[in-house]
């Protein structure tokens, strides 16, 4: 088996491309290496393949636990090394798709994760909730205790903040202790292709596509969601266009300000994405989907 990535932002058509690919060749199977696609019922919202997609190529990591549950990305690690050792048995290539950075690396890098430690994370979680800290004030003290990580991240980024003062005063180690980092690119036996598109693009593409997800029932999926019994994991209701459906359908704001503010929030994490795949050295960067296909197709074509 050989692995090969194809990685860009949202919207840029990655998926329609390894799909393509995977379909044409009959020897791949598509790994989803997307932070949300892996829970159940959220599939408008975050393009997941449908069924003649995943029944023409298998596809891996999608639908792996329900919307009320935590899902950390050491477990997506697990679940991705089960996967691609699956690929490998069965003889076949596996092309690993997506544009979720930090879940990407940790797959192709095998990257040494920290372990949990909940109580610390609840303790973080409750002075945001009730309004005893901002993410910036956690940001500050991260900085008096770890100033190499607190200098890898943005002070607003809430969930990555809480996770490395978690690690930081649970494990009583500086979270940048643990690995190289992720400013360090080293070798990997996985290409890595990259679809690019100019950000004015970008931003078309990321509107069209959001008008098509509300026409499809995006916001009746999200009123389905809040309705379960057990409710929406913290994790899963960050997703792109669900916490601000989600703003509408719990507490009532204006459905056409919560969709106006969904795109031009996409169209922020769409440059975040790009400004993260740009740094990593090791991705070959194609203009055009039928230009990261011949890229993908010669990498895979080494290992017949």
């Amino acid at each position: 088996m050989t692995a090969v990535a194809l990685v860009g932002v949202t919207a840029s058509g990655k998926s329609a491309a390894a799909l393509e690919l995977a379909r044409r060749r009959g020897d791949c199977e598509i790994v989803s290496i997307d932070s949300m696609c892996v829970y159940r019922g959220m599939d408008i919202g975050t393009s997941k393949p449908g069924p003649e997609a995943r029944a023409a190529v298998p596809h891996h990591l999608l639908d792996l636990v329900d919307p009320d549950e935590e899902f950390t990305v050491t477990q997506f690690q697990e679940a991705a090394r089960e996967a691609l050792a699956g690929i490998e048995r069965r003889g076949h290539h596996a092309l690993l798709v997506g544009g979720t950075g930090l879940y990407h690396r940790a797959v192709i890098d095998d990257l040494s994760i920290p372990g949990r430690y909940p109580d610390v994370a609840a303790a973080l979680e409750a002075e945001l909730d009730e309004g005893r800290a901002a993410p910036a004030d956690l940001h500050a003290r991260l900085a008096v205790l770890d100033p190499v990580g607190a200098g890898r991240m943005e002070p607003t980024n809430r969930r990555r903040v809480v996770r490395a003062l978690e690690v930081t005063i649970g494990s009583g180690r500086p979270f940048s202790e643990f690995g190289p980092g992720l400013g360090t690119y080293p070798a990997t036996g996985i290409p890595q292709v990259g679809l690019g598109l100019d950000p004015g693009e970008v931003d078309r593409r990321v509107a069209d596509r959001f008008a098509a997800m509300v026409g499809a029932g995006l916001v009746d999926e999200v009123w389905a969601l809040a309705a379960r019994p057990r409710g929406i994991s913290r994790t899963a209701r960050q997703a792109l266009g669900y916490r601000e459906v989600l703003a509408h359908v719990e507490d009532g704001a204006p459905l056409a300000d919560c969709l106006e503010e969904a795109v031009r929030r996409t169209r922020r994490f769409a440059r975040r994405q790009a400004s993260w795949f740009r740094r990593d050295p090791r991705i070959a960067w194609a203009s055009s989907p039928a230009e990261a296909d011949e890229l993908l197709g010669r990498a895979l074509d080494v290992h017949g």
